[in-house]
């Protein structure tokens, strides 16, 4: 089973066990955080989208939280004297799905 999660603006498709990066929660490492803005539940059944989600939600644990690697920014204006670099180091959350719970049956 799998499912399409929507947390600090990305969509995320995710599964149980998997482990992955997200936007800075404020959380401490060790907490259990439930996302229950989802787009979509699939699963060999089929997929569910819309009406059929009411109640599904995912479960996450944090493992921790860090820093992504530097990125450079560099602005140029040739034949201007002009040059500007910046540097940027994205915070993260590292989560790990425990449980996907599906929608209300019908």
């Amino acid at each position: 089973m799998y499912a399409v999660v929507v947390t600090g603006g990305k969509q995320y498709r995710v599964m149980q066990g998997e482990r992955l990066r997200v936007e800075l929660l404020d959380l401490e490492a060790g907490k259990d955080v439930t996302f229950d803005q989802l787009l979509m539940l699939g699963d060999s059944d089929g997929v569910k989208l819309g009406e059929d989600l009411k109640g599904a939600s995912v479960t996450a644990k944090v493992l921790g939280h860090g820093r992504a690697d530097k990125i450079r920014i560099v602005k140029f204006r040739r034949r201007k004297h002009h040059r500007k670099q910046m540097g940027h180091r994205q915070h993260y959350t590292e989560i790990e799905i425990t449980g996907i719970a599906g929608g209300d049956k019908k």
